[in-house]
C-alpha cells in the first residue's frame, strides 16, 4: 500500500503540473519545449496559434525551416555562449521575436532546448508610426522653409520694383503662417496625447454653436458662391460638454466641406436628436474621399492627395485633432433634460 507521505508528495506534483499547465495555456507568450532530438514536447495554445503550426509541424528543423529562421539546435544547446539566441520572424502582418534556450535537467545536463515567442506587432506598427511621423514633419516644415530662403536670400541679393517684393513678401509671409498652423497643430496634438488638455464643460445649444460656426466661415463660403443651409431636425437638448473642443470639431469639418467642394456646391448641415445621442451631419456634393482612404482618415498627416491639401493651406492634422477631441468628450458628455 501507498503511504500517506507518498500519497501526499504525488498530490503536491500533481497539484503543480496542473497550475504550471493552467499557466501554459492561459499565456499570450507561445511556449514550446523540443527535447535532444529536436521533438516538441510541450507547446501551448499561444505558440500554436502565433506561428500558425499545423500537426505536420512536430520537429525543430522542420517549424523553422518553414518560418526561414537560420537556427541550429545543437548550437544553442552546446554552444551557448556563441550562438545568438533572438530571432524575429514575420508571419503574415504579424510580428514575432523569439528567444531560444538550452534547457537543462536537475543535474544539470542539457536536455533540449526552450523557445518563447513574443507578438510585437504592435510595438513594430507604433515604432513604424513614430518613424513616419517624425518623416512626415521634417517633410512638412522643410517645404516651407526652403521657400522662405529661397525668396528672403533672392530678395537680399538683388534690387526688385514694390510690386515685385510685395509678391516675395507675400508668399514668405503665407509660408510663415503655415509653420506656425502647423506647429500649433502639433502642439495641440501633444497635449491631447499627454492629457494635458483641460476641458471646461459647459451647458450649450448645439444648434447654435453649428449655425455660429457657419458664420465664422461665412466669407469663405461667399468666395465659392456655396449655398449652405443649416437644420434643427428635432428638439436637441442643452449639451454639457467641451463647447471649445466641439466648435473645433464642427470648423474643421465644415472648413473641409468648403475647402473640396467646387463653387457653387451645395452643403447641408442637420443638427439632430436620436434616442439620447445628439449628432451633427455635414453633407456635400464636393470630391469626397475614396473608399479605400476611410480607414485611414484619422492618421496624422495621412492625406488622400498631399499635394492638393498642402496647396489649399491644409496640414493633414486636422481630423487627428478632432477625433482627439471626441474620444475625449464621449465618456464624458451628457445631455440637459
Amino acid at each position: 500500500m501507498m503511504t500517506k507521505e507518498l500519497k501526499e508528495n504525488l498530490s503536491e506534483v500533481s497539484k503543480r503540473k496542473n497550475q504550471i499547465e493552467t499557466i501554459l495555456f492561459h499565456m499570450t507568450d507561445g511556449i514550446i519545449a523540443f527535447n535532444m532530438e529536436g521533438r516538441i514536447e510541450l507547446i501551448n495554445p499561444a505558440a500554436t496559434r502565433l506561428l500558425r503550426l499545423i500537426p505536420e509541424d512536430e520537429n525543430f528543423e522542420k517549424i523553422f525551416d518553414k518560418l526561414g529562421v537560420d537556427v541550429n539546435l545543437e548550437k544553442i544547446i552546446y554552444l551557448e555562449n556563441w550562438t545568438s539566441s533572438e530571432q524575429r520572424v514575420t508571419i503574415g502582418d504579424n510580428h514575432m521575436h523569439m528567444h531560444f534556450a538550452p534547457l537543462k535537467n536537475e543535474d544539470d545536463i542539457p536536455a533540449g532546448v526552450i523557445v518563447v515567442i513574443q507578438d510585437i506587432t504592435e510595438h513594430v506598427r507604433l515604432n513604424n508610426m513614430r518613424k513616419e511621423f517624425v518623416a512626415d514633419v521634417s517633410h512638412e516644415l522643410k517645404t516651407p522653409i526652403t521657400s522662405i530662403m529661397g525668396y528672403a536670400d533672392t530678395l537680399l541679393e538683388d534690387e526688385y520694383d514694390k510690386e515685385t517684393k510685395d509678391k516675395f513678401l507675400t508668399v514668405i509671409a503665407t509660408e510663415a503662417r503655415r509653420m506656425a498652423k502647423l506647429v500649433t497643430d502639433l502642439l495641440a496634438l501633444s497635449r491631447y496625447d499627454n492629457d494635458e488638455i483641460k476641458q471646461e464643460k459647459v451647458e450649450f445649444d448645439l444648434g447654435e454653436l453649428v449655425k455660429r460656426c457657419q458664420d465664422k466661415v461665412q466669407i469663405e463660403i461667399d468666395k465659392k458662391h456655396h449655398k449652405v443651409e443649416c437644420f434643427v431636425t428635432a428638439n436637441v437638448p442643452p449639451v454639457y460638454a467641451d463647447k471649445d473642443g466641439i466648435e473645433r470639431v464642427v470648423l474643421n469639418i465644415l472648413t473641409n466641406s468648403i475647402k473640396y467642394t467646387k463653387e457653387k456646391g451645395n452643403i447641408k448641415i442637420y443638427v439632430g436628436f436620436v434616442y439620447n445621442d445628439a449628432y451633427i451631419k455635414i453633407i456635400d456634393n464636393g470630391i469626397g474621399i475614396p473608399e479605400e482612404d476611410l480607414t485611414r482618415i484619422f492618421d496624422r498627416f495621412y492625406r488622400v492627395d498631399k499635394a492638393r491639401t498642402r496647396e489649399m493651406g491644409g496640414t493633414g492634422l486636422g481630423l487627428s485633432i478632432a477625433k482627439e477631441i471626441l474620444d475625449k468628450n464621449n465618456r464624458k458628455h451628457r445631455y440637459k433634460k
